[in-house]
């Protein structure tokens, strides 16, 4: 799809950065770290030991994400529905040649990887694999309506580079995917995401930072449909938004994303959405940033 190039980041894993989207796939801090951080440890993966769960993987890109997954599952014995979703072949085709990459992971992992790359399936006693090639907003819908998800990872790059993953049209082809006590779960903290997510009827958590500190001051998001406050108590992951995150959802940057007919190019969904901030009455991100001392900081929106 596009020209690649190798970035090897803080944690000693390696990433990828896009020239096309100009947008590296992951945080300099660390590839690794990252997933662990933002996907793998707010999953909760304990509640499957000896169980069976669905997962979809939007945006599978270098497959850190699934490769983590597979890894904690194959060390508790679950069993796995698993279906993937991704426009473009090289990422993985990169992760398959990367030795450095594939010693991060159980050697089943590399199987598994390169039975999906050859001919897009996998199948065992304990895991069935899908990996559906091209457009996410087409290829959803390949997706049976009957299996539920207990995880979605929703892992594009940001909603400024691609906002065709982001809209309220997607998302809501993506929750309807949920079940009741399924997570949603991306790292993007962008106030138009969470409030299309808290449209379509989620609930929404704040992933923790490690850190106290006001220029991190979350990791991404988790929506759920149906949550149990009691195992919100007990959870070292994630939160209820903070007052800070609230009030970012009152700002313009809440303004969704749309793709009516889910066709539309980058450049026609951010130009409307410029458009319906402009006539906006909401309060100004700027303002916002301001009264909480971020005037310096970037926030995507």
């Amino acid at each position: 799809m596009s020209e690649l190039i190798e970035v090897l980041t803080k944690d000693g894993s390696y990433s990828l950065k896009s020239v096309f989207f100009q947008e590296n796939f992951h945080s300099l801090l660390g590839a690794l770290e990252e997933t662990k951080l933002k996907f793998t440890a707010p999953s909760n993966l304990q509640r499957f030991k000896g169980k069976s769960l669905n997962v979809l993987d939007i945006c599978f890109g270098l497959g850190y994400n699934s490769a983590s997954l597979l890894n904690e599952l194959i060390k508790q014995k679950s069993n796995l529905n698993l279906y993937a979703l991704e426009i473009d072949k090289k990422p993985l085709e990169y992760s398959l040649r990367n030795e450095s990459y594939l010693k991060l992971w159980a050697p089943k992992v590399k199987t598994i990887f390169e039975s999906l790359y050859r001919k897009d399936y996998f199948e065992d006693q304990f895991f069935k694999c899908s990996l559906l090639w091209g457009d996410a907003r087409e290829k959803i819908n390949i997706i049976p309506s009957s299996i539920k998800f207990d995880l979605i990872y929703l892992d594009g790059f940001s909603p400024q580079k691609c906002p065709q993953v982001w809209t309220i049209e997607f998302l809501s082809k993506v929750t309807e995917k949920l079940n009741s006590q399924g997570y949603l779960i991306t790292y993007s903290s962008s106030a138009a995401v969470r409030k299309t997510l808290r449209n379509l009827g989620l609930e929404i958590f704040t992933i923790k930072p490690r850190f106290n500190n006001r220029t991190l001051w979350s990791q991404g998001t988790i929506a759920i449909s149906k949550f149990d406050e009691n195992k919100l108590k007990s959870n070292s992951n994630f939160e209820r938004l903070s007052l800070l995150e609230e009030e970012h959802l009152l700002t313009k940057a809440s303004i969704p994303y749309r793709d009516k007919d889910l066709n539309s190019s980058k450049d026609d969904i951010i130009k409307n959405r410029l458009d319906e901030q402009l006539l906006s009455n909401l309060l100004s991100t700027n303002k916002w940033r301001e009264k909480w001392g971020m005037t310096k900081l970037s926030v995507k929106s």
